[in-house]
């Protein structure tokens, strides 16, 4: 009795893993194509996980855009043609190196102008910090007393 329910629960995990396994990844037939859909994709952004590149993204946007690269890498079209209809599609977004433009100045300097900004500010608050803060000058009386508290046991003065 025990053989047979073995038997079935073996049979059960044998007949279920097709269902966990997932859809392979489309490939293309040509390796040097897949390879330099590769190359492209690592230049360009992931729209939905901003923080990856379009060929380490596991995001389903991301496989459709590897998708229409390696389409359009089929299509025997330039890398700079791929980007730049990318680019007219999503914005300089999708570069993962976005260019110098007055477009993308905030982009590439808005990280330093905050910094200097708060620097300033910083600056700002400690200097009017300093003047509001009375000097308060000690008596002869408490300095005696302070510089007894900082003379070592030994010593004598």
């Amino acid at each position: 009795m025990r053989a047979i329910l073995y038997l079935t629960l073996l049979l059960g995990f044998m007949l279920s893993a097709p269902v966990r396994a997932g859809e392979a990844k489309p490939m293309a037939a040509d390796p040097a194509t897949e390879a330099r859909m590769l190359s492209i994709s690592k230049e360009l952004r992931c729209l939905v996980c901003q923080n990856e590149t379009l060929a380490d993204s596991r995001a389903s946007l991301a496989e459709d855009l590897r998708v229409e690269v390696r389409q359009l890498v089929k299509e025997n079209k330039t890398d700079q043609e791929i980007k730049d209809y990318l680019v007219a599609r999503y914005g300089d977004f999708v570069l993962y190196r976005p260019p110098m433009e007055p477009t993308t100045w905030l982009l590439w300097f808005g990280p330093f102008a905050l910094l200097a900004g708060g620097v300033a500010g910083l600056a700002l608050f400690l200097k009017r910090r300093s003047a509001s803060v009375p000097e308060e000058k000690l008596s002869d009386e408490e300095r005696a007393r302070a510089e007894a508290l900082l003379r070592e046991p030994g010593d004598k003065a």
